[in-house]
Parts: structure tokens; sequence; C-alpha cells
């Protein structure tokens, strides 16, 4: 199955939770919330998220050993945010482990900017084969099969596929597939994706597009591509 991108956000002030929340959830993530690193804990063992936003001044467990208690889980990135701003906090936060160090306040495009960068330096470990029912994709190779069948893809049409894979069975607003796909600099406009959603389409034979989903006003979501078809001959 394709990997879900989940983000767990530790902080015991709920306004900033929440407003991390409906922010990361618009662009597409699933997240959870804890407010203490203790309750952290027993989330990550239900919830298994890719990467973890961590306060570091919180009740009962502070961000500091919460942060030592997830390194050796190498599986998740850790981002801690905090108001601690002090260069020596910086780099403790760090050499604990952390991906990466946010101060307060912040700018949630800075932290949504961050989010991505760690999540794509960490795609890496997270292995070379990405399986959404049917669809095989192959990132050491970078190739995709659909049914035991070769894909003939283009560069941008196999990062498409693979962006989709990866966030497989959830809507990908339509920004962030371009920021994610044709990156930070690129200055075209959304008509770019829809050329390439009907590449992929015709070459998946997806001609009732049940794979490659429309979500209308929103963006698009991969749907699980079942083993075998369901035509009548």
């Amino acid at each position: 199955m394709g990997q879900q991108t989940r983000i767990l956000v530790v902080d015991d002030e709920k306004s900033i939770t929440e407003f991390i929340r409906l922010g990361l959830e618009q662009e597409g993530y699933e997240v959870g919330t804890a407010s203490d690193g203790r309750q952290a804990l027993r989330v990550i063992d239900d919830f298994h998220p890719d990467l973890v936003i961590v306060d570091l001044m919180m009740p009962r467990m502070d961000g500091w050993e919460l942060c030592r208690e997830l390194v050796g889980d190498r599986s998740r990135g850790i981002i801690i945010l905090s108001a601690r701003d002090e260069l020596t906090d910086r780099i403790a936060g760090l050499e604990i482990g952390a991906d990466d160090y946010l101060v307060k306040p912040f700018e949630f495009g800075e932290l949504l900017a961050r989010i991505r960068a760690v999540l794509r330096r960490r795609s890496p470990e997270m292995g070379n084969l990405v399986e959404v029912g049917a669809l095989r994709i192959d990132r050491a190779n970078r190739s995709a099969t659909v049914r035991n069948a070769v894909l003939d893809l283009s560069v941008r049409e196999f990062d498409l596929l693979l962006f989709l894979a990866l966030n497989a069975n959830q809507v990908l607003p339509r920004q962030r597939i371009l920021d994610e796909v044709w990156g930070y600099t690129f200055y075209g406009d959304e008509n770019n994706i829809e050329v390439y959603i009907r590449y992929l389409r015709q070459k998946l034979g997806d001609t009732n597009h049940e794979w490659i989903q429309t979500v209308r006003g929103v963006g698009y979501r991969l749907a699980t591509i079942p083993e075998v078809s369901s035509e009548v001959s």
C-alpha cells in the first residue's frame, strides 16, 4: 500500500495544536495531536506518524525527554517547535536527534516548507518499493508497473505518479502537487497538473477516472488499484 503521510503535533497550547492541525489537514496530511510527551508516546503506538512536531516546554514529560525516547527509531522525523530561541537550545535540539528546529512565533508557510524538506530528506529510509494495490513503483530504478505491465513514463510523469502513490488515498491539493513535483521555483499554473494527470490516466488505463480521482475544487487522490480488472469480457 502507499504510505500515508501522518504528522503528530505535541504541544500543551491547544490553540497552537489546532492551528497547525487545521493547516496541515488542509494540505492533505493526516494529523494527530497530544498535549505532553507521555500522551504522545501512547498516540504514537496507534497512529504511527511519519513526523513528530514537538514543543519543548510541556508538563509531565517535556519535549527534551520525548525526543530522547523517539530518536532511537529513525523511521520518523522530528521537528522541534519552541519559544526557546537561544542558540544553545537550537544546537542541543539538533544534537539530541531532531531533524529541524523552528522558533515560535512562526509563519505556517515556513513550518510547512520545513516539514516537506524533512520528509524529502528522509524518504530514502522509507524503502525503494512503493505499492498501491496492483501499482508497484521502484524508486531506485525509477520504474513502475500496473498489474505487471511496465509503464512507459516520462521523468515528470514518474515523479507525479510517485508523489500520488506515496500519499495514496489522500486528497492532495493542486498547490501542494505543484510545490512537491514541479518545485517552489516553478511559475506555471495548475493546468500543467491536469495535462500530466491526463497522461497518467491514459497510461494506467484509467478510462473512468476510478484510480486517479478528481476532487472538485481541491485536487486529486490516487485510490488503491485492484489486482484484478473488474471489467467483464
